[in-house]
C-alpha cells in the first residue's frame, strides 16, 4: 500500500486579525505533486472548516497518516507547532514535516522549540516533500541526503544545503482542487479561485519575506499553461472568479498581454484581478485586461514620503503611483492600495503625508498595513539591532498589531494614527457611494466597514468625553 500522507493548514491564533479561508495554493501543489507519484493524500483545513483543536485531533486520528505536512506563516506558526504535538501525541509513529515562509528562517529554533518536530522543510517544498515521502515509503530514516531540508539527526539538528528552485514551471502539475470542501469557501456564494503563474521577484524590498523565499530570478509560467488552469478550473468547477496571487503581476507585460489573449480567444466568460507594481503598468496594458475580464488592480503604495519608499528599497516613485492610479481608474478598473505604515523612520509627519496621497489618488479601496519584522527580512535586523522589537509573541504578528515601536513613533501613535486614517477613508461619503455603485460584493462589503468604523469612532469619541 502507497503511503498515506495529510496536509495541514493550521487555525489562525485567537483574536488575531484574519483573511476569509481561500484555497491554500502551497498545500495544493504539494498534494498535486505528491498524487501524480501514487501516493494517497488529503487534507484538513483549520482555517476553512474552523476546527478547534480537539476537533482537528478527531481529523488526524480518524486518517491515521504516515507522514504529515504542515504549513505555516509568521501568524500560524505557533498554530502549527500546537498542530504537531497533537499528531505525536494520536500517531506516534509519525513523519512531522513544517514548511513554510516562517520556518524557512526559523528552521533550528523551531526545532529546538518543539521537540514533537522532525522535520522542517526550506522554501520551495514540492521536490523535497515528495524525496520524504519515497524515504518514508522505503524505510529509509537517513535523511542526510534530502536537499532543502533541516533535521533532527539523534540530538544534533542538522541543515542540509539548499534546493534548487524548479525552473520550469510549468512542470508542476495543478494544484489539487479537489481536496477542499467548496461549500466552506464560499462567499456571497461564489468562490474565489487563487493562481499563481510566476515565483520570484526583481526587487529586494527590505520587509519583504517572499522573494527571500523563492528568489530574486522571476520565474514564470507560459501563457498557455497558465489559462489551461483557468479553463480547466472553470469547466470542472464552474469557476468564474478567480484572483492572481503573484506579488507583481504584470513583470513581463508581453506575458500579460498573451494570457489575457488566451482568455479571450477561449471565450472564457470569466472575472479576476492581480498584484502588482505601479512602476510595471501602462494605459494600453491596463485597457487590454479589463477586455479580458480584470475587475480591479491592488497596487503596493506603501507610502506617501520617497525618502520612505526608497529605505524600503521599494524602487517607485511617488509620480509613478499617481499615474497608475489614474490610468487604472480610465482603463474603467477599480483600484486597490497597499500601504506601509510604521517602517523604521517612520515619523507623525510622515505618516499623515501617506494619508493625504491615499486622499489624493482616491483609491476604491485602501489597506494599511503595520510594518511587521518577519524572520528572514532586513527590516527584522534593523529593529533587533536598535533594540526596538516590543513584541515577540508571533500570534500577534497579523499586520495589524505594532510590534515595535521607534525614538520617533511609539506603538501608541501608530495604533491611533492607523485608525484615524481608515476612518478618514471609510467614512467618507465618496468611498460609500462608490462602493454602493459598483454593487454586488463591493457595496456590501463598504456598508459593513462603513458601520464598523463609525462604531470605532464613536466609541473613541465617548471615551475622551
Amino acid at each position: 500500500m502507497k503511503l498515506h500522507v495529510t496536509l495541514v493548514n493550521p487555525p489562525y491564533p485567537v483574536g488575531a486579525h484574519t483573511h476569509p479561508p481561500f484555497i491554500q495554493l502551497g498545500i495544493g501543489y504539494l498534494a498535486a505533486v505528491l498524487e501524480k507519484n501514487q501516493y494517497e493524500v488529503d487534507v484538513i483545513d483549520c482555517q476553512a472548516h474552523k476546527l478547534s483543536y480537539e476537533e482537528f485531533k478527531n481529523e488526524v486520528s480518524k486518517r491515521q497518516p504516515n507522514m504529515v505536512g504542515i504549513t505555516s506563516t509568521t501568524l500560524t506558526y505557533k498554530s502549527a507547532l500546537n498542530c504537531i504535538k497533537i499528531i505525536k501525541e494520536v500517531c506516534p509513529n509519525c513523519l512531522t514535516v513544517l514548511g513554510g515562509v516562517h520556518v524557512t528562517f526559523w528552521d533550528t529554533e523551531a526545532l529546538q522549540e518543539c521537540p514533537s518536530l522532525d522535520i522542517v522543510v526550506r522554501k520551495e517544498g514540492e521536490i523535497t516533500l515528495l524525496e520524504l515521502a519515497e524515504k518514508v515509503e522505503s524505510g529509509n530514516t537517513n535523511f542526510g541526503d534530502v536537499l532543502g531540508i533541516t533535521f533532527r539527526n539523534g540530538r544534533e539538528i542538522t541543515k542540509n544545503q539548499d534546493r534548487p528552485y524548479v525552473e520550469n514551471l510549468d512542470d508542476l502539475p495543478f494544484p489539487a482542487h479537489h481536496l477542499w470542501s467548496f461549500g466552506d469557501l464560499r462567499k456571497d456564494s461564489k468562490i474565489l479561485f487563487p493562481i499563481t503563474t510566476s515565483r520570484g521577484c526583481v526587487y529586494w524590498c527590505d520587509f519583504c519575506t517572499a522573494v527571500r523565499m523563492f528568489g530574486r530570478k522571476y520565474r514564470m509560467r507560459s501563457p498557455k499553461n497558465v489559462v489551461d488552469e483557468i479553463e480547466f478550473v472553470h469547466k470542472t468547477y464552474g469557476a468564474q472568479r478567480f484572483t492572481f496571487y503573484d506579488d507583481a503581476f504584470t513583470v513581463d507585460a508581453h506575458r500579460t498581454e498573451q494570457i489575457c489573449d488566451e482568455i479571450k480567444a477561449r471565450n472564457l466568460k470569466i472575472h479576476w484581478n492581480c498584484e502588482t507594481r505601479v512602476d510595471m503598468v501602462t494605459k494600453d496594458l491596463l485597457v487590454k485586461m479589463k477586455k479580458s475580464g480584470c475587475t480591479d488592480v491592488w497596487f503596493g503604495i506603501e507610502s506617501g514620503s520617497q525618502q520612505l519608499i526608497n529605505a524600503m528599497g521599494k524602487g517607485i516613485s511617488l509620480e509613478q503611483t499617481m499615474n497608475a492610479f489614474k490610468w487604472t481608474r480610465e482603463a474603467g478598473l477599480m483600484t486597490v492600495g497597499f500601504v506601509i505604515i510604521g517602517f523604521p523612520g517612520e515619523t507623525k509627519e510622515s505618516l499623515w503625508q501617506t494619508i493625504k496621497l491615499v486622499q489624493k489618488i482616491g483609491p476604491c479601496d485602501v489597506v494599511y498595513h503595520v510594518a511587521t519584522p518577519y524572520p528572514g527580512t532586513p527590516m527584522r535586523d534593523i529593529v533587533i539591532k536598535n533594540g526596538w522589537l516590543k513584541v515577540t509573541d508571533f500570534d500577534k504578528y497579523d499586520t495589524a498589531t505594532p510590534i515595535f515601536e521607534t525614538p520617533e513613533l511609539s506603538m501608541e501613535e501608530l495604533r491611533q494614527i492607523r485608525e484615524q486614517a481608515f476612518q478618514k477613508f471609510y467614512l467618507s461619503p465618496k468611498y460609500v457611494r462608490n462602493m454602493i455603485a459598483h454593487g454586488g460584493v463591493y457595496g456590501s462589503a463598504s456598508t459593513r466597514l462603513f458601520f464598523a468604523h463609525l462604531r470605532r469612532a464613536v466609541r473613541a469619541k465617548m471615551n475622551s468625553l
